[in-house]
């Protein structure tokens, strides 16, 4: 019997840009009498079911992007005589579809640190329950990653995690709900240890996968402090500390390390933070801006962020503070118009954004806008091939609509169409090579250029703004890209390194 850790995907690059880290994190929870499983990320290489044999367990992680496909595999291995387990935040929203579509014969839901290996042994005995409640395991439950069974060369960036769990509830977002608002923060200790051993391999770009790194504003510190308990108040100051330590002690580790995570807009607002991200070389932050104007803000229920010249300064803020912004927008919102597509490229353009990711509106489930969407569609919603649009991911890509919720003044091809020239104007050669120009070295303003058009061909034009032929090219060219990328950003292992020892706190630390 073998254990089989499976990654679907619908394009395989050959070499991936950053490592799915679940898939390992489940290896560290496969219990060692079963010997190490056998670990397939499609997105380098489709799996091979012919090597499935009677009695394997495969495992098969799903969010919603990539549940189609990963349905087709399932069916497949069981097929074979696999046990076919899934997992990940579609299977909890959506157990019995796999069951239903996926040939499944058990749905773990939540957290697999724990449930996974529990999973694994009733399959072998034969008795394995329906659904296993994976729940949200404590921070100090969290698996480390069995990074021993990568190939190191097969992927241009690391990533570890530091922190489940987002406070906020924004519309387009399930993170809330399937990982819970309350913060889950992994041990410092333990996340220094992982990225000392990833640096040992020779990464030196890592990946803080986070649902927020920024857990705790200044202004929860501040209504915590109001209140006559303070027990709440030291939770928040508590895990305040935490991260400032974190921080202190990342930047004990060699100075080649480079560190990227995702923030909310509010941290431009607590500078002792971003001045601790710089010392700790966190540079680069994926923030969720969404909509440049007030009407959209309010439309993803995220009226937190500022919009138009406050947005800029506010952007301009981190730049300032030596962290450069991967920006996040979504079109096709009830308030959009045909300019806002140019006023959002300009937009990002003046606030001197690095990169930026231009998504279609789609009603994910376990979010806000998916329930709203649903309930408003009623019986008379559409179908294709007989499967109602409501269940979107199910139908294949080159059939499914361009956009999902009708809009009040554009049509779905003005907005893919929309979406995708901007995609081409902000990743053209000219306007990449005029934002690598923070970069002094030659050669680091090149690999900035690579890796804009890597963006471009992986995330820009395989996306639902874009058509299947552009898609299949994109492929092909994401894959050279991510190649390119992968020896540019290896360093030479350090195999002695050593785990810096606790830093005493920062003052930063107690601001409010």
């Amino acid at each position: 019997m073998r254990v089989h850790i499976v990654n679907p995907s619908h394009f395989s690059f050959g070499t991936g840009f950053i490592t799915p880290r679940w898939m390992y994190v489940l290896a560290a929870a496969t219990p060692a009498k079963w010997g190490d499983p056998i670990l397939s990320d499609e997105s380098l290489e489709p799996f091979d079911t012919d090597q499935l044999e009677k009695g394997d367990v495969i495992g098969i992680g799903l969010h919603t992007g990539n549940a189609l496909v990963g349905y087709e595999l399932g069916r497949r291995a069981r097929a074979r005589g696999a046990s076919v387990v899934y997992g990940g935040s579609h299977p909890t929203l959506f157990p019995e579809e796999a069951f239903e579509r996926g040939g499944a014969h058990t749905v773990v839901k939540g957290d697999g640190d724990v449930a996974w290996g529990e999973a694994i042994e009733d399959c072998v005995n034969g008795v394995p329950k329906r659904i296993y409640n994976g729940g949200r395991v404590d921070a100090g439950t969290f698996r480390k990653a069995r990074w021993d069974l990568m190939d190191r060369k097969k992927y241009a960036w690391a990533s570890v995690q530091t922190v489940r769990g987002c406070p906020k509830h924004c519309s387009f977002c399930s993170v809330w709900r399937t990982d819970g608002q309350e913060p889950r923060q992994r041990g410092v200790n333990p996340v220094i240890e992982e990225i000392v051993e990833l640096r040992r391999m020779g990464f030196r770009f890592i990946a803080l996968a986070d649902d927020n790194f920024y857990p705790v504003t200044l202004d929860d510190l501040k209504m915590a402090a109001r209140r006559e308990d303070k027990t709440k108040y030291n939770e928040l100051k508590a895990l305040r500390d935490e991260r400032f330590e974190l921080m202190a002690l990342m930047a004990k580790l060699p100075n080649d390390l480079n560190f990227f995570t995702q923030i909310t807009m509010e941290s431009a607002e607590d500078p002792a933070f971003l001045d601790a991200m710089r010392a700790a070389r966190i540079n680069g932050a994926l923030v969720g801006i969404e909509a440049v104007t007030p009407e959209g803000l309010k439309d993803v229920y995220k009226d937190f962020n500022l919009a138009g010249d406050e947005l800029v300064e506010r952007l301009q803020t981190f730049r300032k503070h030596g962290v450069y912004i991967l920006g996040s927008f979504i079109f096709g919102l009830p308030s959009d118009r045909p300019g806002t597509f140019d006023a959002t490229a300009e937009l990002a353009k003046r606030a001197d954004i690095a990169f930026a990711q231009f998504v279609t509106l789609t009603p994910f489930p376990g979010t806000l806008d998916f329930e709203k969407w649903e309930r408003e569609q009623g019986d008379d919603i559409s179908t294709v091939d007989g499967i109602p649009v409501s269940r979107h991911w199910l139908i294949p890509q080159a059939k499914r609509p361009k956009l999902l919720t009708p809009h009040p003044v554009m049509s779905g091809e003005e907005i893919r169409q929309g979406t995708q020239n901007v995609w081409n104007n902000f990743y053209s050669f000219k306007a990449s090579w005029k934002r690598s120009n923070f970069l002094k070295a030659f050669r680091n303003r090149v690999a900035f250029v690579i890796c804009s058009k890597v963006m471009l061909q992986a995330f820009g034009n395989t996306g639902l703004s874009t058509d299947s032929a552009r898609a299949s090219r994109a492929t092909k060219l994401g894959g050279i890209g991510f190649s390119l990328l992968q020896k540019i950003f290896a360093a030479t292992p350090m195999p002695g390194l050593k785990v810096p020892k606790p830093a005493e706190m920062s003052d930063a630390s107690a601001q409010i």
